[in-house]
């Protein structure tokens, strides 16, 4: 049973969230006992500091009280931004949380991952209604292995590859290897963003709960319902029940049902993207609203990269249509599906036939990456320094959209086609 409260219409004061948190530790019983809590990074929107602090308070008598950030393949967090997640200083984490170790997840490290078992071919071909077929090695970091108690504390969006983020996604991919993570990025990505995002239980959801189960060590889950105004929601319990309940409020709250496609689109990517491997979030959210032929433009003049930890294979294959891929697997046999599925979610979904592509949409990029860079890896160009957002604002009948913090809001039509 989950210890929760959530609202679409009000907002959770600090004084609710620590009750609710109290009540929660306390029957956990984690006196004496050595705690992890996993957390988001940067990337995602949540009172971290909030929880942080009161975490620490609370915890006051646990033996050891930690924090692993869920970077999934995301790059690791220098120091500063890491002070700025939680909200300390430099000087209060060489004081008051001087005993605290903070860990950035390193998934590109053998040594500092753990086997834990895997799911047979034939359960994945169950999971997946035949989609594939395939045995799939789970591995974790190690480091959850000495504590006694985990806690993940994060925020539940739409999300393209699961359906909605939290719960036991902060595992797979938050902390896990990348041959897992590879898999079930892919096979979101066969089934498509637009059919994908915003439903609460999918395959992908299946194979993410499969190997969580994997972890035979006690969870709590802390999930959130976060949006640019407040808290809406908080969730206490099993990562699977917290998951669960997070999901139906956040399918109220973060998705905006439109009456028509969009011919055109401004998704204004926020500071918190500083790649396009972040910032792809800007037209996966957008893609259930556009229209056939319409054109969507990421507009992010503060970045000036594809992907940190990627680039060199998005260079190399470009953004593609899934069926391009689908079609020619061979050819990129030796490329993370993880990419692939990435590259398959940015460009939107189209067809593959008699060697033409043909996506459903165009995606431009407005960025600091060069124009020549963009066209190399299949995407459009416009200089950001010739866009005005103002000039996009309110010409929705036009079927013209603004989006000024792209990335966690889900559009998608009334008369939604690709839910039926």
């Amino acid at each position: 049973m989950t210890i929760s409260k959530g609202s679409e219409h009000s907002f959770l004061t600090e004084i609710e969230v620590r009750g609710l948190m109290a009540e929660a530790l306390a029957k956990a019983g984690l006196r004496g006992k050595r705690v992890l809590v996993i957390i988001p990074d940067s990337t995602r929107t949540a009172p971290i500091p909030l929880f942080f602090r009161v975490l620490h308070e609370l915890l006051a008598d646990a033996k050891q009280l930690d924090f692993l950030i869920a970077l999934g393949t995301h790059p690791a967090m220098e120091e500063e931004r890491v002070h700025k997640l939680v909200g300390i200083t430099c000087g209060e984490r060489k004081s008051k949380y001087a005993r605290t170790g903070i860990f950035n997840h390193t998934w590109d490290r053998p040594e500092s991952l753990k086997e834990l078992g895997v799911i047979k071919a034939e359960e994945i071909e169950h999971i997946s209604s035949g989609l594939m077929r395939e045995r799939v090695s789970v591995a974790v970091n190690r480091r959850i292995f000495d504590y006694d108690q985990l806690i993940i504390v994060g925020p539940t969006f739409p999300h393209e590859v699961v359906g909605f983020s939290g719960g036991n996604k902060y595992f797979f991919p938050g902390i896990s290897g990348p041959e897992v993570l590879n898999f079930f990025h892919w096979l979101g990505a066969v089934i498509t963003n637009p059919v994908i995002i915003g439903t609460k239980r999918t395959p992908v959801r299946d194979v993410v709960d499969r190997a969580a189960a994997m972890i035979k060590l006690p969870k709590l889950c802390f999930s959130l319902v976060v949006t640019h105004h407040g808290l809406s929601g908080l969730y206490i319990g099993t990562p699977e029940a917290a998951y669960d309940a997070a999901a139906d409020l956040s399918a109220k709250v973060h998705v905006i049902y439109c009456d028509r496609p969009y011919k055109r689109v401004l998704s204004c990517a926020p500071q918190m993207y500083d790649d396009i491997w972040t910032a792809g979030k800007c037209m996966y959210k957008l893609e259930p609203a556009l229209a056939d032929g319409a054109e969507l433009i990421i507009y992010a003049p503060h970045i000036d990269e594809i992907s940190y930890t990627h680039g060199k294979y998005l260079d190399r294959i470009g953004y593609h249509t899934r069926d391009y891929f689908l079609k020619q697997m061979e050819k990129f046999k030796d490329i993370p599906r993880g990419v692939l599925a990435h590259c398959t979610h940015v460009k939107g979904i189209g067809t593959y036939e008699n060697g033409v592509e043909r996506p459903r949409a165009n995606v431009i990029l407005a960025t600091r990456i060069a124009e020549e860079r963009c066209r190399r890896v299949n995407l459009g160009y416009r200089d950001p320094d010739t866009i005005d957002p103002s000039e996009w604002e309110g010409r929705e009948k036009e079927g013209v959209l603004l989006v000024r913090q792209a990335g966690e809001m889900l559009y998608r039509l009334k008369n939604d086609p690709f839910r039926k």
